[in-house]
């Protein structure tokens, strides 16, 4: 018996179209890969992002493509086997090993494994080659075929349904449409005679949080019988104990005393313990597996709530709750092979500096990458983890519910180590889709043969086969059985999580009013805006040159994938702010700034319900979206190339551990039911402050105002020198009448007011707070509105004579990084924004915009 070896076979691959009698085999860009990425390498096809180049790649998806490679191999051991093991093929593959079919997929998120130790030759190369159908013409046959269905969806082709690929490969209404294929995760040559096939755990965490119990679980192919499992941390031995396995699988208990807890980033650090199993004959270590776990006690709380009607929805980790506020994910690149794992970190850093805690992996993008939950794992981000499916009816015939589940089991089994993963959910939207569509659902019925007849007959999915799943492999985890999902229905917003979408789409209400649109946890909401001038000269094909570079060319609007974005967006500016076409560096900044006070605002009001124990209004706000496919306008509030548009600073801020708000409401009440001209008219002003933290917190609370015309302050009192802010809510300050010499003059419409929590003399938040909308302000042009970099070389120091709204800096060097960003200022004051990257003398280079 010999130690198992891995051979990563990622050497030597060509491919080439199947069809075309005149093609050769050429080399591929990279391994893992796909065959977009292969074409481009080589000049076939123009870069798919560039201008509408989507449209001349299309036939790619159509037609059928041949990748092979040869190696050579070792004998297999006495007594031991020989297998391949394919981590990913996407998606209907065959495969063939020195002519012998071994292997057929027809699911892009199945890793295989194959014994071929009866088909490898010794001593001379083999052939190994893999044949992609086009899963476009299969899942349009698939349709044909299952013609009894109500096939249906949002975005894409129905088609989609019917195949289990990212679905996001079909098109979306922020991405285009590239159908990808090729072996697009890694390859492995493996040869053992026993080994290690899983290396699971269950943690059991006391509610003392002063000891942990781990059921460690380790499942062993071959003849090796005895297993070593050791739990260790910071490379220091916890406990070890060896275990005979049983038909296959042998387990252990380690009692973990005063165990070092895995939190969120915003509550505690992220230890994380190594458990490995080792399987060995006599003195010989056959094989070994190792994987990292985080101690933590996580639920989801549904408690009934006090003063309002449903129940929460909120986590406690560690017997804390956690107020979620976070982004949704969806996959960083439509040519997935190419995002490195620094990438992958970049992204999940951002959200963490961010201050978000939470992000959601979307159901119609794919089970992410390794380095993906490694990050979040070692970030302390809380992952939502969505099955992939998305907007649709999904078919359930025999075949593909059995690819359902065992889809399902195995990614289960590659995640469920995650301390990050938090939740998984059936679905996204696919319960709306069903409401829309009036499709059969009695939630009284419990039978779920009977669903398999009905019209949506996705819910044995959702409600059958994820949930066993779930329950049988990672038992300690919540199931929810879609998003949104909860009470009488999805839009229902007292039970569950809802997608808040009334801001943009549905009844497209005014961002300012999101309060009156919450729910118990809204898992989506959104607005769009354009990224940075730089990414859109990337895609335009001449650069700066192109005469395409405007808000209304065809180029441009062909890189937003949402319909009516023309009219939505010009909807949302028109009525809250003065914009300009040109320059178009102004029109961005404009639909930038919009973004960035509908998402503030959404986060500002909806973290106001965090109420406390018993009034957990709302927990939890994850905005659409953190991050893009391609270079894109869409509702990420970073761009494809990790640019931050002005909303993540604005999100940023507001998801502080202090913050303090102010909302401000116009009231007209007449003196009698018959006057409309004795009319009284009240602009006040309500304050409150959230403290995240766990500490209590007493502050002062100090209020400022100033005309906006004559930049002049005409307002500046402490309202409170020792406020007490209790920890892990939100609280109410006061309410107050806008501070103007004389009312109902209209000064109320010229007041900037901004509020302060102070602590030991130091600003620990600050609001500022404008007339709204914007677009009837007279804002001045300031005469010296300053952006200087302090001595110290870290921070812009911001000033001005005159209130100044959303003063941004960009610069065209992708290495000047900044730590905040699109500044409200006021007379008197310096707003301070960290920076790295920046020379002293530097200051000319950045462009600098502001809302006039």
């Amino acid at each position: 018996m010999a130690l198992r070896s891995v051979t990563p076979l990622d050497k030597g691959w060509t491919f080439k179209q199947v069809d075309d009698d005149t093609a050769k085999f050429l080399p591929v860009a990279q391994f893992p890969t796909n065959v977009h990425l292969d074409l481009m390498h080589h000049n076939i096809i123009p870069d798919p992002f560039v201008g509408k180049n989507e449209n001349l790649v299309q036939w790619v998806g159509e037609k059928d493509w041949v990748y092979k490679t040869s190696f050579s191999s070792s004998e297999v051991p006495k007594g031991g086997k020989a297998v391949i093991a394919f981590d990913g093929l996407d998606t209907y593959a065959t495969v063939v090993l020195n002519g012998k079919e071994i292997l057929k997929t027809e699911d892009m998120f199945i890793p295989e494994r194959v014994d071929v130790s009866d088909v490898l030759k010794h001593g001379s190369d083999n052939e190994l080659e893999i044949t992609f159908h086009s899963t476009w013409m299969v899942g349009k046959k698939l349709v044909e075929k299952y013609s009894e269905h109500n096939w249906g969806c949002w975005n894409g082709d129905v088609s989609r349904l019917a195949v289990r690929k990212a679905q996001y490969h079909y098109g979306w209404d922020w991405g285009p449409m590239f159908m990808t294929c090729g072996p697009w995760r890694p390859i492995n040559l493996e040869t053992y005679s026993s080994r290690v096939s899983d290396l699971y755990f269950t943690t059991t965490v006391d509610k003392s949080l002063k000891s942990a119990k781990v059921v460690a679980n380790a499942d062993v192919e071959g003849e090796a019988a005895e297993v070593k499992f050791e739990l260790s941390l910071n490379g220091k031995t916890i406990a070890s104990e060896t275990a005979q396995a049983q038909k296959g699988s042998a387990n252990v208990t380690f009692n973990v005393e005063e165990p070092e807890l895995w939190y969120p980033h915003t509550y505690g650090k992220q230890p994380l313990y190594q458990l490995s199993a080792t399987v060995s004959s006599g003195e010989t270590k056959l094989d070994s597996m190792s994987k990292k776990l985080g101690i933590r006690k996580a639920e989801l709380v549904q408690n009934k709530l006090e003063d309002q009607p449903g129940t929460s929805f909120y986590f406690e980790v560690n017997n804390i709750p956690v107020f979620c506020g976070g982004s949704d994910w969806i996959p960083a690149d439509n040519f997935i092979p190419r995002i490195s794992s620094q990438k992958y970190r970049d992204w999940v850093k951002l959200v963490q500096d961010g201050n978000q805690v939470m992000i959601r992996v979307w159901g119609g993008g794919i089970f992410e990458e390794a380095a993906f939950y490694d990050a979040c794992d070692e970030m302390g981000i809380l992952v939502w983890q969505d099955f992939m499916f998305g907007c649709g009816n999904y078919p359930t015939n025999a075949d593909f519910l059995a690819l359902v589940k065992r889809e399902a089991t195995e990614n289960v089994k590659i995640l469920r180590h995650h301390p990050s993963i938090i939740i998984w959910a059936g679905n996204n939207e696919d319960y709306q889709y069903q409401e829309s569509e009036n499709l059969d659902y009695d939630p009284e019925n419990k039978d779920a043969e009977s669903w398999l007849k009905s019209t949506f007959p996705a819910r044995y999915i959702y409600e059958k086969i994820l949930p066993d799943v779930t329950q049988a492999l990672c038992p300690d985890t919540y199931y929810h059985p879609g998003s949104p999902f909860g009470g009488k229905d999805t839009r229902d917003p007292t039970v569950g999580d809802i997608h808040q979408w009334n801001v943009w789409h549905g009844t497209q209400e005014k961002y300012q009013n999101f309060d009156k649109i919450g729910g118990r946890f809204v898992s989506e909401f959104g607005m769009e805006g354009f990224p940075s001038i730089k990414t859109i000269d990337a895609y335009l094909p001449e650069g700066k040159k192109d005469a395409e570079r405007y808000p209304q060319s065809s180029t441009v609007d062909f890189h937003n994938k949402a319909d009516g974005h023309e009219r939505r967006i010009a909807l949302y500016l028109v009525e809250n702010m003065q914009y300009k076409f040109e320059p178009f560096e102004q029109f961005i900044y404009c639909t930038q700034l919009m973004q960035a006070e509908c998402l503030a605002s959404a986060y500002r009001l909806w973290k106001r319900e965090w109420k406390g124990p018993g009034r957990e209004y709302c927990s939890g706000a994850l905005v659409w979206q953190i991050n893009d496919c391609w270079p894109v306008t869409s509702w990420a509030i970073v761009d494809f190339y990790l640019r931050p548009k002005a909303a993540y600073y604005t999100v940023k801020r507001e998801l502080a551990p202090i913050t303090i708000g102010l909302k401000r409401t116009v009231t007209s009440t007449p003196a009698n039911k018959y006057t409309r001209v004795d009319v009284k008219t009240v602009h006040k002003i309500e304050m409150w402050a959230s403290n995240l933290s766990l500490e209590k917190r007493t502050m002062g609370v100090q209020l400022k105002a100033w005309d906006l015309v004559t930049g002049k302050e005409t307002y500046s009192k402490s309202i409170n020198d020792g406020f007490v802010l209790e920890p892990n809510r939100s609280v109410e300050i006061t309410d107050f009448e806008v501070p103007v010499e004389k009312q109902n003059v209209e000064q109320e419409q010229r007041t900037v007011v901004a509020a302060y929590l102070v602590e030991n003399g130091k600003q620990v938040a600050r609001y500022v707070n404008w007339p709204e909308p914007l677009k009837y302000t007279h804002l001045q042009k300031p005469k010296e509105l300053k952006v200087k970099l302090s001595s110290s070389g870290d921070a812009l120091e911001v000033t001005a004579e005159v209130p100044v709204k959303g003063v941004a800096v960009e610069a065209a060097d992708d290495g000047v990084v900044f730590a905040d960003n699109c500044v409200d200022i006021v007379p008197g004051e310096t707003v301070y924004i960290g920076v790295k990257g920046l020379k002293s003398g530097e200051e000319d280079k950045l462009d600098v915009r502001y809302l006039n």
